[in-house]
């Protein structure tokens, strides 16, 4: 790689590297903070400095003071935290929206599991992610689990697992925010929630609107192109009393993909309702939930010079989705810590495309052990295990009936955490696996000129992993090694210049080897410096794409952050990616590129103040797709508003 490449990354980087000489200053190390905060994506209240997982955790002041319009944006803080492609929500298509870790995606189906106070978000059909549906304001934090969570979670978090974790209403609470700016986009927000007695009520929205800009290349753009916009309003309603609660949720949203005819639209219903009971000398966690989809897009062939479009499919996708969860956790002899459950699921879906209709089942049913033993004070060992069974059934292609099938998994996990004073040692080893989604197996697809069918015997991927972490006062490093065998991949069958033919297939293995570095420094009461680091080494290691590295995976990724609070409030984020492939065969390269994005606020009163977002402040050209006309990631993006909060 050039110097010239680097050169921006590296001088920006650069006052990061010095603050981390000050490391000695700071008036709260990280070993300290770590104790000092519980998380649950590991399904269980644990400090963060007593797993040895590696675990991310956002804030809501951190979320708040990021430039990023939407919170997956807001994620790319988290080193490897991606989405398949490097758009984001706004103008990227849902089906791309699922999110890896440690660089094992390869194709746009999730390897992570994303959580709302213990319900699933991904979607029942096809895995991915609608990042629109929490509205900001109600979130509390964000935990992010880089690696594999399959022994407590099953399929979905073969890469980890992102939960979002609601804010508890409380009487009078209210968060509003308002803002607008470049490409005529335009967003309003609300949180606000009340009390009385041992009644809790909250209701959250989020409203947004954007014109959208052009994602193909300047070079390569003709007259069918136009910006993408899109449009989504997201509202739930929560009720609580004691340990039970209920929500109502309602999302939708309509974009255009980009040309007249390239339009997808989405309308989900969501019920779902737990429990958190104190019982038989521990504690009792009880989800369900019931959601109901409507999905529509229209896939379209794309002329010589961009000068025509065809409507080549019409397509309609519904689908059900229903499951629930309950597990005990309790401590056992003074030196064991007990968790079990089980959980069972069924997703029913249909892809609709007029002349064709691919319809099925999917069900599955798991049970889970794990067991957290304190050997000692600075020593604990956790062993987990977890077994899951799918079957795929009531499946018909116009009319004909396809083959059910049924599928098992068993998904182990060893642990330890060595703690000596302030630096703390771990390391893991695990297997975890990921089933294919009815979309995987039955819905065929269509991006530019590139068409991708489905293929009903694929089988479920298959990770084994062992992992070795070291953090102290101000860092953590962790590293890792994962095997992926029967991964599944966009397979080219052929090319032409006119159209490129693809098929889901697993290939033979592949491999993703590297290394996480992370720091965070506070230096007196108003500045905060983190920074982080992602080597991934991933590459197909049998097979006929032996030795290709794994599309849409850079090899490189760090990130930065600044924050600066007194009178104003101001942030700096930063990241910055290697290379990567958009095919299988290696041979549609995207190049690197480095982002910057600023943020600033200011108090207007006791409870309102003005907030300035500029993201891509250096107007970096982003990459984010080769099909084969390269589209482009989010270009500079100013917008302006107001917040309230009480």
């Amino acid at each position: 790689m050039s110097p010239l490449v680097l050169s921006r990354p590296v001088f920006l980087c650069v006052p990061l590297l010095v603050l981390h000489a000050a490391g000695a200053v700071a008036q709260e190390p990280l070993a300290q903070a770590q104790d000092e905060i519980t998380v649950t994506a590991t399904r269980t209240e644990t400090r963060v400095g007593d797993t040895p997982a590696s675990v991310v955790v956002l804030s809501r002041d951190v979320i708040a003071t990021t430039a990023a319009a939407t919170l997956d944006d807001a994620l790319r803080q988290v080193p490897g935290f991606t989405l398949f492609r490097r758009t984001g929500s706004r103008v990227a298509n849902p089906t791309t929206q699922g999110p890896s870790l440690r660089g094992i995606g390869a194709s746009g189906a999730s390897r992570a599991l994303v959580i709302e106070d213990g319900v699933p978000l991904n979607d029942p059909f096809g895995g991915w992610v609608y990042w629109g549906r929490v509205p900001r304001p109600a979130v509390e934090r964000v935990e992010v689990v880089r690696g594999g969570g399959s022994e407590l979670y099953g399929s979905s978090a073969m890469g980890g697992v992102v939960q979002f974790i609601r804010r508890r209403p409380r009487q009078g609470a209210v968060s509003a925010e308002i803002s607008g700016g470049s490409q005529s986009s335009g967003n309003a927000s609300l949180f606000a929630s009340a009390a009385k007695d041992a009644w809790r009520g909250a209701v959250s929205l989020d409203l947004f609107d954007t014109g959208g800009y052009t994602l193909v290349a300047s070079e390569d753009r003709g007259p069918v192109d136009r910006a993408a916009d899109s449009s989504h309003r997201a509202v739930d309603v929560t009720a609580a009393r004691h340990s039970l609660f209920l929500r109502l949720s309602h999302y939708d949203e309509e974009r255009n993909n980009g040309t007249p005819l390239q339009v997808n639209d989405t309308t989900i219903r969501q019920l779902s309702a737990g429990a958190d009971i104190p019982a038989w000398g521990g504690s009792v966690q009880i989800r369900g939930w019931l959601s109901d989809q409507d999905y529509r897009q229209t896939f379209s062939a794309i002329g010589a010079g961009r000068a025509t479009e065809r409507l080549t499919v019409d397509q309609r996708v519904p689908s059900r989705g229903s499951g629930m969860s309950a597990q005990l956790a309790r401590p056992v002899g003074g030196r064991h810590a007990l968790l079990a459950g089980v959980e069972a699921r069924q997703v029913t879906g249909a892809s609709d495309e007029g002349t064709t209709r691919v319809e099925g089942k999917q069900r599955t049913a798991s049970a889970f052990l794990e067991d957290i033993f304190v050997v000692t004070p600075g020593l604990s060992i956790t062993a987990g295990v977890r077994f899951d069974g799918w079957r795929n059934f009531d499946a018909e292609r116009d009319g004909a009936v396809l083959a059910s099938r049924g599928h098992s998994a068993w998904s182990p996990r060893v642990a330890a955490l060595l703690r000596r004073g302030p630096v703390a040692f771990s390391a893991s080893a695990y297997s975890a696996f990921r089933a294919p989604t009815l979309n995987e197996l039955y819905r065929n697809f269509r991006v530019g000129n590139v068409v991708t069918s489905a293929n009903p015997a694929l089988t479920a991927e298959r990770l084994d992993a062992i992992e070795l972490g070291a953090r102290g006062r101000n860092l953590r490093a962790t590293l890792f090694w994962m095997s992926l065998d029967d991964v599944v991949a966009n397979v080219t069958l052929s090319a032409t210049p006119a159209l490129i033919t693809r098929q889901r297939q697993n290939v033979a293995a592949s491999r993703s080897r590297g290394l996480e570095l992370e720091g965070d420094w506070r230096l007196g009461n108003r500045w905060r410096v983190s920074s982080g680091y992602l080597l991934s080494d991933a590459i197909v290691t049998s097979g006929a794409l032996d030795g290709k590295r794994l599309p849409q995976v850079p090899r490189h990724q760090a990130t930065g952050q600044v924050l600066f609070s007194s009178l104003l409030t101001a942030g700096l984020q930063a990241r910055w990616s290697g290379s990567q492939f958009d095919d299988d065969l290696n041979e549609l390269p995207l190049r690197s590129f480095f982002v910057a994005d600023v943020f600033l606020s200011r108090g207007l009163g006791e409870r309102v103040e003005v907030i300035l977002a500029a993201e891509n402040i250096f107007d970096e050209r982003v990459e984010a797709s080769a099909t084969p006309v390269i589209t482009r990631g989010q270009p500079r993006s100013i917008r302006l508003g107001l917040r309230y909060e009480r």
